[in-house]
């Protein structure tokens, strides 16, 4: 009888294999309100608490938790140390006796928002992105606005309507106006869009008033995972003026249910685009040792058509520049504070980020097979999906985001 291959031999050029490792939380169907730390390789998902405890890992305490809220807290050394450890767990061959028995299909799992949102804050850091809303909106007149390449724009969102890939979004209703009506109406958005992002996730607090400087980013910022941003575009056009984004923005952002560790994507990091203003020192990383972009492939695709793939490494400010914008008022972080990048678009026309960009706000329609789109139907289904180069020439797969529009109530 052949020998049966173990879960833990991995098909060659696997992208979540031990050179990633990304951070979730899963129950199994036995136990539904037993939530555990996991983290995924290949197609399962380890139990990392119980292999913290099986393998007598002075770790057990960051581990063997319903969220990862402490290893989050923890701070950069214990991210090392425990990801060290933990690709040990899964590759040395005298501890498979005891991993083997904790490793879970993926797909038999249940996986949940990984650690519990603190604050949830928007950026707007593409210029391909903000040039082409800017020719839509603004056509005859400058496509940037004045302030754009001095600091990173963002909004303070809503972090407790951030929700786990898989889950359903309502369309919402609100107050909408187009420019020929003579009054407002209220009813269910007919213009839901979507914005292809990636959200960093904090990890270690800061002191309230003493501002994060960029060389500071690795030391708050435990990793990143692909976001959603859905945008009710013509309730967001009619509320936005003179404050920014509310309603048109609150009522859903999905997030990954994995956390990919920055350690894991060093062999993403690149330069980000040349920048041709001068920056205000707090923002100026012409001289920073290490590349503060990210080179992420994304792909969008509705009810599973690709219709995007936007380059995450286009982007003109980076997340540390974003941290540092976040701070410099002396603003604290916590804990689960989100940030997303700003929709991530790129120079060609099937790298746009959003259906406001695809579609030219609606002018010109895509073709599905379930018919025309110029703005999410009821029943769509949108997912992203995205990898980095990883160490010799592997690719780190990032942990995709899927939402289902479905109706207004």
């Amino acid at each position: 009888m052949p020998e049966q291959s173990s879960p833990l031999d991995l098909a060659e050029g696997d992208p979540f294999g031990p050179h990633n490792l990304p951070y979730g939380v899963f129950t199994i169907p036995d136990h539904p309100d037993d939530r555990r730390v996991g983290v995924r390789i290949g197609g399962h998902v380890l139990d990392a608490g119980a292999a913290a405890r099986a393998l007598g890992s002075p770790y057990a305490g960051l581990l063997d938790r319903p969220s990862l809220d402490p290893l989050l807290a923890a701070g950069r050394t214990a991210w090392r140390d425990v990801r060290r450890a933990i690709t040990a767990w899964l590759t040395v061959p005298a501890h498979r006796a005891d991993i083997e028995p904790l490793l879970h299909p993926v797909d038999s799992v249940t996986l949940h928002l990984p650690y519990a949102v603190a604050d949830y804050v928007d950026f707007y850091a593409s210029e391909h992105h903000a040039t082409n809303v800017g020719r839509i909106f603004r056509p005859d007149g400058d496509a940037l606005t004045p302030n754009w390449k001095h600091l990173p724009i963002g909004y303070h969102g809503r972090s407790g309507t951030v929700v786990v890939s898989g889950t359903d979004v309502v369309r919402p209703s609100g107050q909408r106006k187009a420019p020929a009506d003579p009054a407002p109406v209220f009813g269910p958005s007919v213009k839901l869009d979507i914005e292809a992002e990636v959200g960093f996730v904090v990890g270690v607090p800061s002191t309230h008033g003493t501002p994060v400087p960029l060389a500071e980013f690795r030391e708050h910022v435990f990793g990143l995972q692909l976001l959603n941003d859905w945008s009710a575009r013509d309730i967001q056009a009619w509320e936005y003026v003179p404050l920014g984004p509310f309603l048109g923005k609150s009522f859903a952002t999905s997030v990954a249910a994995w956390v990919t560790p920055l350690e894991a994507l060093d062999a993403a990091r690149t330069a980000p685009p040349a920048r041709d203003f001068p920056l205000l020192p707090y923002l100026d990383d012409a001289e920073d040792e290490e590349p503060g972009g990210f080179d992420i492939r994304i792909s969008v695709a509705i009810n599973g058509q690709v219709v995007s793939e936007p380059p995450f490494a286009s982007m003109y400010w980076t997340a540390a520049q974003q941290l540092a914008q976040m701070t410099v008022n002396g603003a604290s972080l916590r804990t689960g504070d989100l940030y997303g990048s700003g929709t991530v678009s790129g120079p060609e026309p099937a790298q746009r980020g959003s259906l406001l960009e695809l579609t030219w706000n609606g002018r010109d329609a895509l073709e599905l097979p379930e018919g025309e789109r110029t703005f999410l139907a009821d029943g769509d289904t949108v997912t992203l999906t995205a990898w980095a180069p990883g160490p010799h020439g592997t690719r780190v797969g990032l942990g995709d985001v899927t939402g289902r529009i479905v109706t207004a109530p």
